[in-house]
């Protein structure tokens, strides 16, 4: 009997990791997918359009300058620097490496993995008015050695 049970409850326990492991993200999680997903094609195909779906128009961009004084660019700023090369797909994988969602505001890191660079971008969205939108990007950089 002793046996049976600890058989038992081993199942029960295989059986529950198993449904959390396949467990379907919530809505919340697919639609902030989405969005970092349309911000991911914007930038794998420098597509304004599909970074402005993704963009809180008044978001902003921040990063640590080599002199060490801090850089920001608004959205239209940062848009110009894709005219020259508008549809152009850029080489490297683009993937988000962590999501972290608390009622309406979520947090989701993302891995640039360029030919000669990498970048690791922090994004901050809100979810307002029944939509999520990114309203803040910081981001670091580094040169790969030859």
């Amino acid at each position: 009997m002793k046996r049976f049970l600890i058989i038992l409850t081993c199942l029960i326990l295989v059986t529950m990791i198993g449904s959390a492991q396949t467990a379907k993200p919530s809505d919340d999680e697919a639609a902030v997918r989405t969005v970092v997903q349309s911000y991911l094609h914007g930038l794998k195909f420098n597509d304004v359009e599909s970074l402005k779906k993704a963009f809180w128009p008044d978001a902003k961009l921040f990063w640590v300058k080599p002199n060490g004084q801090l850089g920001q660019l608004t959205q239209e700023e940062w848009y110009k620097g894709f005219a020259g090369s508008a549809g152009k797909e850029e080489k490297g994988e683009l993937k988000i490496t962590a999501i972290d969602i608390t009622d309406n505001a979520a947090s989701v890191k993302v891995h640039e993995d360029y030919p000669t660079s990498n970048y690791i971008d922090y994004l901050s969205l809100l979810k307002f008015n029944g939509e999520w939108r990114i309203v803040n990007k910081i981001y670091t950089s580094q040169r790969k050695k030859a």
